[in-house]
């Protein structure tokens, strides 16, 4: 049969014509598929723009708390709870809830967005035991001015949340984690030092802040280290802490007898420290004391941890250092202190901070009863300097809050302050 016969056969034959039909509809509808798939990620690529966020990302939870904000109509959440301090003083519970791990879409500013929460099951942040977790935004365009605007709005509300408060940070292995919740700022006034003391160091930390190009120009490290020493129950810590609601700056605290901590560990904290903080290291006789004490205890000097004195003093101006940093120290006995420690560079300003004095004990009086007069203040200091020299504001304000009404009581029973 010649060929051109055989192939007319095949044509008019039923069979081999719905099977080829169906050959051609099947390679059609693949085509087409295919098609589809290669235009939409063309489509993506050049037509879409995504923003991934890592848990890690420090703006990762100011994301969540405006997703929050503007996912109103989401059914799928997942709560987060957290605590809120009103002007009282009093603690109470909030609650937040912000869209689970999955798709969700908003409408911001004309366009839709999808917003995916991802969260892997199988990977979890060690220092937290938290899993670790990712939100990616896609909006149709090129422009990353919409993302911009994002980030700059859940910075914004993430601010306004902080404002009026103190934000604490502690050392979490290799990162700064916020401690407890933020507290109201202190008032500056509600510490009272010796005549002076404060308006000096307030005013050094000022100039610091506000003159970063006279250290450049003259090559000088721009950094800053304060040592505040005295009596325990004399109003260090409390004056570091109303010091940073002044200036609106965070605080990081940090323990150097922590036994997990090492040198590499202690220089990577100082230099990812958040903006605009200042970093408080309490009581750094206890980690280290003095070379010339160690002799007569050797044991003494070789820290509590990993840490090393050469490391300390390495993180606190050698060559790897951070710059625009300032470093509190406090410390109950400056004698214990190696004087590589504290010399000029590592410590720029030292402060007694004692027991209080006369016109310490008056302001204080003026402060807890602002409705009495000055002849009031001054006979209370007279009794307290005659009862003891050595009287702490702690010892003081304690004092006083046994007789918050009582003006009269606080003067004339101030030799019940146990001594």
């Amino acid at each position: 049969m010649p060929f051109t016969d055989f192939v007319a056969a095949l044509k008019d034959n039923p069979y081999f014509g719905a099977g080829f039909g169906l050959v051609g509809i099947g390679t059609a509808l693949a085509l087409a598929r295919k098609g589809a798939q290669f235009g939409m990620i063309a489509f993506r690529r050049h037509c879409m723009i995504t923003l991934e966020v890592p848990s890690k990302d420090k703006s990762y939870q100011w994301l969540l708390s405006w997703i929050s904000h503007h996912a109103k109509h989401t059914q799928h959440l997942s709560v987060e709870t957290s605590y809120l301090q009103h002007e009282s003083g009093r603690i109470s519970t909030k609650f937040d809830f912000v869209p689970s791990p999955g798709n969700h879409f908003i409408w911001y500013k004309r366009k839709w967005i999808r917003i995916e929460r991802n969260r892997e099951k199988q990977m979890i942040d060690l220092h937290t035991g938290t899993p670790w977790e990712s939100v990616t935004f896609t909006a149709v365009g090129t422009k990353r001015d919409i993302f911009f605007s994002i980030l700059q709005e859940a910075r914004e509300l993430a601010l306004r949340q902080q404002e009026g408060k103190t934000v604490m940070y502690t050392a979490m292995g290799a990162e700064w984690r916020l401690f407890g919740f933020p507290r109201r700022r202190r008032p500056l006034s509600s510490v009272v030092l010796e005549e002076g003391v404060s308006e000096k160091i307030v005013q050094d930390v000022k100039d610091f802040i506000d003159n970063p190009k006279w250290y450049s120009e003259r090559g000088i490290p721009y950094r800053r280290g304060y040592l505040l020493y005295g009596p325990p129950g004399c109003g260090k810590s409390s004056f570091i802490t109303a010091l940073a609601g002044e200036l609106e700056y965070s605080i990081c605290l940090m323990s150097l007898s922590d036994s997990s901590l090492s040198d590499d560990r202690l220089n990577h904290l100082l230099s990812v420290a958040p903006q605009q903080s200042i970093i408080l290291l309490e009581d750094v006789d206890a980690a280290f004391v003095s070379r010339d004490l160690a002799k007569q205890n050797p044991t003494a000097y070789q820290g509590m941890g990993r840490l090393t004195f050469s490391g300390l003093l390495n993180a606190l101006d050698g060559v790897a250092s951070t710059e625009a940093r300032i470093v509190f120290m406090t410390t109950n006995h400056i004698d214990r202190l190696d004087p590589a420690l504290v010399r000029p560079g590592r410590v720029d300003l030292k402060q007694y901070v004692g027991h209080c004095s006369r016109w310490q004990l008056a302001q204080m009086f003026l402060r807890f009863y602002p409705e009495q007069p000055l002849a009031a203040a001054e006979e209370f200091a007279d009794a307290a300097r005659a009862f003891s020299d050595k009287l702490s504001a702690a010892q003081v304000q304690g004092h006083f809050m046994m007789h918050k009404t009582d003006p009269e009581g606080a003067i004339h029973n101030i030799s019940s302050v146990s001594v």
